[in-house]
């Protein structure tokens, strides 16, 4: 039996997106998702409970930083992430190879892998296909990726195909280097840059290797948004529809509804606890900068629409005073807010899907947060 199956409950008749459920060894998660990611076996701000408190059933953590420090033997050492981070729901580790590229000044790559210096100590490393896959098998995420090659944006063609056709070549070796399919599921990663040819000659590359999900890499990486929904019209219609479809990356409220509306089942962005930690909090009217003077005397909640624990006791006022102290509480409870803000905005998305009304909600959506519609 597959480490991860994939269930689809229902089809929006008004959109094409998808309603569905991934099955996992360690539970079950309804989709569309977002994934609030724990870069170093922890989401920054927050503790396991209270991430099962906003319902949080799937979370994302980093194999470059996890292979850094504090090292994956480690952790299995500990008992694998899961033991080690006291998290008994879904993890999916991305490959590292995106840390790689945009973390690491020096480095230089090559058909065999990656060196690059650590952002930690400048010590010279080595990341290959098969280190990715060795460090993933031992830290014992539910979900694995191929290690990839993510171009910035933006690129020359030449260089976007040249990449792709190694990306390609590398899921053939991260394929034969996993050592535990029957509980780790190990995802491909579709390439190609912002050329249509190229994002249609990798997907076909990509799931002619048949993998048990795919992702949708190197978007969301400074191009515009109308470019990266071109490119997943083009991508995703060509992704099997019986496995999970991956957007990395991706966490702005518009970016999600706008990805789910295309197909996509999965996402993940820092986003939401990085901003919160900085003081930017989302709301149902758009965003808010807590730290602003005209909030010292509010004492309403960060957003009166939300049912989070940071909403239903504290006041905009209270947690502008914490930022302008430099109080821990007051990142914590900005952190707590995004991620439940998000989490309740998949579950409306879930729902206008399930009522085949998405592009209503869309429309609706964008005019609250103004976005333009």
């Amino acid at each position: 039996m597959a480490a991860v199956r994939y269930e689809l409950i229902k089809t929006c008749k008004q959109s094409g997106a998808r309603l569905g459920r991934v099955h996992t060894p360690h539970g079950s998660f309804e989709t569309p998702v977002f994934m609030p990611v724990g870069t170093q076996a922890t989401v920054k701000g927050m503790s396991p409970d209270e991430l099962k408190e906003i319902e949080a059933n799937i979370i994302l953590s980093n194999t470059y930083h996890l292979f850094l420090r504090p090292g994956h033997e480690l952790v299995k050492e500990a008992g694998g992430l899961h033991k080690f981070m006291n998290w008994d729901r879904s993890i999916l580790t991305d490959s590292g190879g995106f840390q790689v590229f945009s973390l690491s000044k020096i480095r230089k790559i090559n058909e065999e892998g990656v060196t690059f210096r650590s952002h930690i100590d400048g010590s010279k490393k080595f990341m290959s296909p098969e280190i990715s896959i060795q460090v993933q098998n031992a830290l014992g995420a539910d979900i694995i990726m191929c290690f990839d090659e993510c171009v910035p944006y933006p690129s020359e063609y030449k260089y976007a195909k040249r990449s792709m056709e190694m990306t390609t070549r590398w899921a053939k070796r991260c394929k034969e280097a996993h050592q535990r399919p029957e509980d780790q599921a190990l995802f491909g990663i579709v390439q190609g840059s912002t050329f249509p040819e190229l994002r249609k000659e990798s997907a076909k590359q990509i799931t002619d290797l048949d993998f048990p999900g795919y992702a949708v890499g190197g978007l969301s990486v400074g191009e515009p948004g109308e470019l990266m929904n071109e490119m997943l019209e083009i991508t995703v219609p060509l992704l099997p529809k019986d496995k999970p479809r991956y957007l990395m990356g991706v966490g702005s409220p518009d970016f999600l509804i706008d990805g789910a509306i295309r197909g996509i089942d999965m996402f993940d962005c820092v986003l939401p606890t990085r901003i919160g930690r900085n003081g930017t909090i989302f709301t149902s009217k758009g965003r808010v900068i807590i730290r602003d003077a005209k909030y010292a005397h509010d004492y309403s909640p960060m957003d009166e629409n939300c049912d989070c624990y940071a909403c239903r006791n504290f006041t905009r006022a209270y947690v502008r005073h914490l930022f302008k102290c430099g109080e821990l509480l007051g990142l914590r409870l900005a952190t707590w807010h995004n991620l439940r803000f998000l989490i309740n905005l998949m579950k409306d998305i879930r729902k206008a899907i399930m009522e085949d009304r998405l592009l209503d909600f869309r429309k609706e959506a964008f005019e609250k947060l103004g976005y333009k519609v």
